[in-house]
């Protein structure tokens, strides 16, 4: 019976061992579990924290860069302002060109309408006087083709005037030459001197005319 009892009693020992040992076991596992749900914890911190301080690291970049832009944004706001005033000045000096363009246009077109009439009148008289020009180049052609041959005419005349006083010229010369070879011979009177005296001075006047004649007929060659 003690056997018995001790018997008992060992697995009593032993089924509370394995419980135990479950027991253990369990533990282990729980201890494993919150070990590693504290690890992921702290690791979820260290996350959180880095995060936050991303976060504000962020924070910090976008106020400066929030900053920098209304910044700019100001400034803009004044250039812009600046760019609408500078071009509304330009704007209405351009339009004050363009009104003074216009009116400097209409008063040039007034004076091209007025040029126009006038030219209109001018070539009406231009015509007019062609037409007059050109009947008094007839007329004129007619009178100095009458001129010209009553020139011609005349012309002609006074060649054979100039013909005969060369001719009469020659046969004087002729009789001077006969006059001094017959006094060469014969002595020298007052009558033959007279004659000689007489025809030298015939000589000279119708040289004189000739010359005349000469001209005469040069300034009718250069009509």
């Amino acid at each position: 019976m003690e056997i018995q009892l001790l018997k008992s009693k060992s697995d009593t020992e032993v089924r509370k061992f394995q419980a135990l040992e479950v027991t253990c076991n369990s533990l282990k596992q729980e201890n494993e579990r919150l070990t590693k749900l504290y690890t992921e914890s702290l690791n979820n911190l260290a996350n959180e924290l880095e995060y936050r301080s991303s976060c504000k690291s962020l924070k910090e970049e976008l106020k400066r860069m929030s900053d920098e832009y209304f910044s700019k944004k100001d400034e803009h706001g004044k250039a812009m302002e600046s760019l609408k005033q500078e071009y509304s000045t330009k704007i209405r000096d351009l339009e004050a060109q363009i009104r003074g363009l216009l009116i400097e246009k209409a008063t040039s077109e007034a004076t091209i309408n007025h040029l126009r009439l006038d030219l209109a009148a001018h070539k009406s008289h231009i015509q007019d006087l062609a037409t007059r020009l050109d009947q008094v180049h007839m007329n004129m052609e007619s009178k100095y083709n009458l001129e010209i041959q009553d020139l011609k005419d005349c012309l002609t005349i006074e060649q054979e005037e100039k013909n005969d006083l060369n001719k009469k010229l020659r046969d004087l010369e002729k009789e001077l030459l006969i006059s001094r070879s017959k006094l060469g011979e014969k002595q020298p009177d007052s009558t033959s001197d007279w004659h000689v005296e007489t025809i030298k001075i015939e000589i000279i006047k119708l040289r004189r005319e000739n010359e005349i004649l000469k001209q005469k007929l040069l300034h009718s060659k250069a009509g």
